[in-house]
């Protein structure tokens, strides 16, 4: 369900859209943050770049 202030967000971006180059953007962004995990998730992603679990200090 949506509430109100969704609502509002929706009627103003609709009637402000954003604009072309930040469209672009947003895809671009998108796109290579599914490359990345592509290439981690089949194997490709180097090892130095892997994150590593810090072990929790109390």
């Amino acid at each position: 369900m949506l509430d109100l202030r969704q609502l509002m967000r929706a009627k103003r971006w609709v009637q402000n859209p954003p604009s072309a180059k930040r469209v672009k953007l947003v895809f671009a962004a998108v796109a290579i943050a599914l490359i990345i995990v592509g290439l981690e998730y089949f194997g490709f992603w180097p090892e130095w770049a892997k994150a590593e679990r810090m072990p929790r200090k109390f």
